[in-house]
């Protein structure tokens, strides 16, 4: 996946590729023996607050991510997200058409990264799928219910 990566960021340097360093000490020696030569635009940032993550994932084009937490997360920003798993939890995501599962092989996340890159019908068709994770309102009902209850 790492590599997948390096390969996004040599062939578009037009665009910045960011990735998060993972706590793990052995993820992030391999890390640095993959990335160490990568091209100047894969950008390697430690890991963020959570409100600086999703503000990075709401500036983000296109996002790739293993995390189970960002594929439920990104629909509601409106980025497609390349499942980086061959297996998924999150299959309603898939079904509805927001997120797109790229598995762990490089040059299938490339030609994904790609695709979406290069193509806007494709790219609209994933970013604008319904969210089967909510519609954003839940904090606004759960208001509600409360305000209805407490003027009874």
């Amino acid at each position: 996946m790492m590599g997948a990566l390096a390969d996004i960021a040599a062939w578009h340097p037009e665009i910045d590729v960011v990735l998060t360093s993972h706590p793990n000490p052995n993820v992030q020696t391999a890390m640095d023996e993959i990335l160490s030569k990568a091209s100047s635009n894969l950008i390697i940032i430690p890991a963020q607050p959570y409100h600086i993550f999703i503000d990075l994932m709401n500036r983000a084009h296109l996002i790739l991510s293993d995390s189970g937490g960002v594929q439920e997360e990104a629909p509601s920003l409106n980025r497609p997200v390349l499942v980086l798993r061959d297996q998924t939890e999150r299959e309603e995501g898939v079904e509805a058409g927001c997120l797109v599962q790229a598995g762990t092989d490089r040059r299938q996340i490339v030609d994904l990264c790609r695709w979406l890159l290069n193509d806007e019908e494709a790219y609209a068709r994933i970013a604008l799928a319904p969210n089967p994770y909510g519609d954003g309102l839940a904090a606004s009902r759960i208001c509600k219910v409360f305000e209805e209850y407490l003027m009874d």
